[in-house]
């Protein structure tokens, strides 16, 4: 029985120190959120999943319309950490090859895919034959496509745009066919 996850990149949020969770949508982002309302429109959804933080939900919650959007706490984005001495991209980098490095109060990536990664395959299990939307952000998206595939990685990651959208296809619990939907 095949099951689709559709992950949704949040679209552009401000950022401000101290606020990852709370901060919401940038006025482009507000405008983004209409064509990703767009492109998803013709899909009749059964589940809307969302991280916790604000911007990944305003990012469905136009999508979603009246259906509860369900939260889960483990699909928030990796905490990086402090970083000393780096850019960020070189740091980005450092734990995309190192995948038990962390930098001091961040995660580390098998520590941040593993926590997500659970939460997906149940939700796989808990609505086998659903379509499920996602709103999520593209680091631990990406963690999340590289367990399955090993392919999604540091460059993917870099290919991304904020928003973004791929539909995924699984089979049970394997990524058989992933489409990009946001141009």
């Amino acid at each position: 029985m095949r099951t689709f996850i559709y992950f949704v990149r949040h679209a552009e949020s401000p950022y401000f120190e101290g606020m990852e969770r709370s901060r919401g949508l940038s006025d482009k982002g507000k405008l983004d959120v209409l064509k990703i309302n767009e492109i998803l429109k013709d899909e009749e959804f059964d589940v809307f999943i969302s991280s916790p933080y604000e911007r990944a939900i305003q990012t469905i919650n136009g999508a979603a319309g009246t259906n509860k959007i369900i939260l889960y706490e483990e699909l928030r984005e990796r905490e990086i950490g402090q970083i000393e001495n780096m850019s960020f991209m070189e740091a980005k980098l450092k734990l995309y090859k190192d995948i038990n490095f962390s930098f001091s109060k961040g995660e580390s990536t098998i520590y941040a895919q593993r926590r997500a990664v659970n939460v997906i395959e149940n939700i796989l299990k808990e609505n086998m034959g659903k379509k499920i939307v996602i709103g999520t952000h593209g680091d631990i998206m990406t963690l999340i496509l590289n367990y399955f595939d090993n392919r999604y990685d540091f460059e993917f990651w870099e290919s991304t745009s904020i928003p973004d959208i791929y539909k995924l296809e699984f089979e049970e619990q394997k990524l058989i066919e992933l489409e990009r939907l946001w141009n």
